[in-house]
């Protein structure tokens, strides 16, 4: 291996993403649920209710948060849950920091990822370069770098070396 790809980054995988996901869904439901529980009362976390309350329902529980992550997106390259597996958001054939469009498009790419039963998300999984679709739409990947500063794993099964970036 080369002096250049042992200090290239690399793809971050399925699980590892997923953990990452898990951890954004949280911080979001710990600041969403409380102020819903404010402005609607017990009544917006009955079953029987609507599916939609009413304006802030839209504003607190869909627009705040995609507005939030695509500005984590923008000044951190990732959201809190990347954030604590070293995880970030790059273009996907330079490296470097995506365009605000492109982040835009990765954050509705979601919504496409979704539909069929998820697979979109769970391409991921499958992928040589470990993006989901929103990710090939958006033309981004999500990288893991070690806290020492180099990108070199030894488990190669679950982190792939990018090869645009090798020596």
């Amino acid at each position: 291996m080369t002096a250049g790809a042992a200090n290239a980054p690399a793809y971050a995988g399925f699980w590892i993403r997923v953990f990452a996901s898990l951890v954004d869904s949280i911080l979001i439901a710990f600041i969403t649920a409380p102020i819903m529980r404010l402005v609607y009362g017990p009544a917006f976390f009955a079953a029987e209710g609507p599916l939609i309350m009413g304006p802030a329902h839209v504003l607190v529980v869909y627009v705040l948060p995609a507005v939030a992550v695509v500005l984590f997106w923008i000044y951190r390259q990732a959201t809190p849950g990347k954030m604590l597996v070293g995880a970030r958001v790059v273009d996907a054939h330079t490296g470097g920091q995506p365009g605000t469009g492109q982040l835009v498009i990765r954050y509705l790419g979601y919504f496409v990822s979704s539909f069929p039963l998820g697979l979109g998300l769970v391409w991921v999984a499958f992928d040589r370069r470990k993006q989901g679709w929103h990710d090939k739409l958006a033309k981004t990947v999500v990288i893991r770098e070690q806290a020492g500063g180099g990108g070199h794993f030894d488990d190669e099964t679950e982190h792939t070396q990018p090869e645009r970036w090798q020596a």
